[in-house]
C-alpha cells in the first residue's frame, strides 16, 4: 500500500537531528524509488541519552545503544531501528531482517514478472489450483476473508484494473470504456478459490492478476520484527517508508512516540493544514494510505491512485487515512479498505480488527477530520518546541 504522508519518528521529546535525518532521507528514497540506495549496511550508533525520567518498573539498561538501519526494499525505503548492546549483532540481525523481506518480495510482488504471485496468476486455472508458499496463502487468505467483510471494498484481485490505471496515469487519458469493462470482467474476489489442505490458489477467471501492493508491505514489516525477536532484539521498530510496526519500547519509555504528517491543502483547497499528529505506539502497528501526490487530473477530474474494485475508477476525493491495528498486515489493509469504503462504512470494519482509525478528507471547503472513539487512547501532544 503506496503511503503518501511521510512518518518518521522521535526516540524521545527532545529534538533529534536523526529524525530530520530520516525524514529527509525517506523524501530522497521516495523522489527515486527506481534507484538502490543505502548498498552497504552501515549502522547509525546513537548512544542513549534521555532526557525523560525511566519507568519505575523497568530500570534503564545503560549498555544498550540505538541502531539505525536502511535499505531499499519492496521499491521503497525501509528502516529499522532497535536497541542492542553490541555492533556485531545488531548488524546480523539487521542483515537476517532484510535478508526475509527481499525473500517476501521475490514472493509478493506485483511488479516483478517472476514472482511467486505472478507465477500463479499465469500457471493457475479452473480446475488447476496451483500450491504456494506458506507465506503467500498467509496473505491471500487473510485478504480473501478481508474482502468478504468489506464487500469487495478491498480486493487483491483489483491487478487488471490497477495495471490499466498505470498507463492512464502516464498517459494523463481515462482508459477506454471497452478496456475498463474488460478489467473489471477479470476482478472479483468471489473467484479466488483457496484450497488449504493442499494450500494451493486456483483462479477462476482468465487472465485474472493478483496485486498485494495493498497488504503486502505491512505483512513484510510483521515478519521483519519477528525476525529481530528471533535474533533477541525486542526493542525494535520498523518502517516500511511509513508503515510502522512496533516491538518493545526503547528503554526507559512507556512507547515509541511517532510522528505523522497531516493531509496537506492542495491549491483549490481553503482550509490550513492540520497539525502533525503525534503517537504513542507499542506491541502494534499504524499505517497511512491516502493520495495527496499519487493522482491524476483527467478533464478537470482528480482520479486517485487507488482504485474501488466495484467501479474499477480511481477514487475522486482527497483523503489520507491513518489505521492503528494490532499488526502490520491489518493495518496496511484496512488503510486502503477504509479509503474505499469511507468513515461511516469502514468504521464499522475496523470494530472486527480491533483497530483505530482517523480519516482526513479534503474538499474546496477545506478539510474534515473523523476518527473513531478509540483512536484519541494514542495521540500525545507534540513535544515543546
Amino acid at each position: 500500500m503506496p503511503t503518501l504522508t511521510k512518518v518518521f519518528v522521535y526516540s524521545h521529546f527532545e529534538h533529534d537531528e536523526t529524525a530530520d535525518t530520516a525524514k529527509k532521507t525517506r523524501n530522497a528514497g521516495r523522489e527515486h524509488a527506481g534507484r538502490v540506495f543505502w548498498q552497504s549496511l552501515c549502522p547509525i550508533v546513537v548512544m542513549l541519552g534521555l532526557a525523560c525520567q525511566a519507568c519505575a518498573d523497568e530500570p534503564t539498561d545503560s549498555s544498550l545503544k540505538r541502531y539505525r538501519f536502511q535499505r531499499i526494499r519492496m521499491g521503497v525505503p525501509w528502516e529499522l531501528q532497535f536497541y542492542a548492546t553490541d555492533d556485531q549483532w545488531a548488524i546480523d540481525a539487521a542483515e537476517r531482517a532484510f535478508a526475509r523481506v527481499k525473500q517476501l518480495d521475490q514472493s509478493l510482488s506485483d511488479y516483478d514478472p517472476d514472482s511467486e504471485v505472478r507465477r500463479l496468476c499465469r500457471d493457475s486455472r479452473p480446475g488447476a489450483p496451483v500450491v504456494v508458499s506458506q507465506e503467500l496463502f498467509d496473505v491471500l487468505q487473510f485478504s480473501l476473508e478481508l474482502s468478504r467483510q468489506s464487500q469487495g471494498a478491498f480486493d487483491v484481485t483489483v491487478g487488471p484494473l490497477t495495471e490499466l490505471w498505470r498507463k492512464a496515469w502516464r498517459k494523463r487519458a481515462f482508459p477506454e470504456a471497452k478496456l475498463l469493462q474488460e478489467a473489471l470482467g477479470r476482478v472479483g474476489y468471489q473467484s479466488l478459490r483457496l484450497h488449504e489442505k493442499s494450500r494451493a490458489v486456483e483462479l477462476l477467471l482468465p487472465e485474472m492478476r493478483i496485486d498485494l501492493g495493498a497488504i503486502a508491505k505491512g505483512y513484510a514489516a510483521d515478519v521483519a520484527l519477528r525476525e529481530l525477536q528471533a535474533a533477541g532484539i525486542t526493542r525494535a521498530l520498523v518502517d516500511a517508508s511509513g508503515d510502522l510496526v512496533a516491538g518493545d519500547p526503547p528503554p526507559g519509555r512507556a512507547e515509541w512516540v511517532i510522528s505523522i504528517e497531516p493531509l496537506k491543502s492542495r491549491e483549490n483547497l481553503s482550509s490550513q493544514d492540520r497539525p502533525i499528529e503525534h503517537l504513542r505506539l507499542k506491541h502494534a502497528s499504524v499505517a497511512t494510505s491516502g493520495d495527496a501526490n499519487r493522482y491524476v487530473e483527467i478533464e478537470g477530474i482528480r482520479y486517485s491512485h487507488l482504485v474501488d474494485p466495484n467501479t474499477g475508477l480511481g477514487l475522486t476525493v482527497p483523503s489520507s487515512v491513518t489505521v492503528i491495528a494490532p499488526n502490520g498486515m491489518i493495518a496496511d489493509a484496512l488503510a486502503s479498505a477504509v479509503s474505499v469504503l469511507g468513515p461511516e462504512r469502514g468504521f464499522a470494519l475496523l470494530k472486527q480488527h480491533r483497530a483505530q482509525a482517523l480519516v482526513m478528507t479534503g474538499s474546496p471547503q477545506g478539510i474534515q477530520t473523523c476518527e473513531t472513539s478509540g483512536y484519541c487512547q494514542y495521540r500525545i501532544q507534540p513535544p515543546a518546541e
